[in-house]
């Protein structure tokens, strides 16, 4: 069994439009709600509800690399991301390919980065049918993180349908304030 965790970027800013696409930065909202995904996971990695994310693979853009350091912050230790460079923009296809890469000395792993490549990889390997998936299918909001534990041995192994999403965790979930705007 391998455990793959999914956290999309936190919400980004678009004040500059001057800024190129991969430079914005994430506003106070998105601030907020890394940080308090973060703390979550610290707490669920301490009551171990979740993994400790040892290899941590995420797209290089700036709204990225900060969602990681709230992420950081919450949960109180480096977390020590590979930027790869692959995974701005990319699709579902890649995404698997990449994690196809993954060594099989790491029992979990965790991708940080964008949809539609995210939402689109967690629909191909999680199978219809459950909540969970349902509300991921609805909509996979910034800095949502979800849990797919996949029935393999290797990350080599890593297609669709095998994986059971068990953890779908929005901002909004944690603080009724980090919600959609009305």
């Amino acid at each position: 069994m391998k455990t793959l965790i999914l956290l999309r970027h936190a919400k980004s800013g678009y004040d500059d439009p001057l800024l190129r696409d991969f430079d914005r930065p994430l506003n106070d909202r998105g601030r907020r709600a890394a940080m308090k995904v973060g703390q979550w996971l610290g707490a669920a990695i301490r009551k171990g509800e979740m993994p400790d994310p040892k290899l941590v693979f995420a797209s290089p853009a700036v709204r990225v690399r900060q969602t990681i350091e709230g992420l950081e912050a919450g949960v109180n230790h480096p977390l020590a991301p590979v930027y790869e460079q692959r995974i701005y923009l990319s699709s579902s296809a890649t995404l698997i390919e990449l994690c196809a890469g993954f060594s099989d000395d790491h029992q979990n792993a965790m991708l940080v980065g964008h949809n539609p490549g995210l939402e689109d990889l967690l629909l191909e390997l999680v199978p219809p049918g459950g909540a969970l998936r349902a509300e991921a299918e609805l909509k996979y909001p910034t800095a949502t993180l979800a849990r797919l534990d996949i029935a393999i041995d290797r990350w080599a192994q890593i297609d669709g349908g095998r994986a059971e999403l068990t953890r779908f965790i929005r901002p909004r979930d944690l603080d009724p304030s980090l919600g959609p705007d009305d």
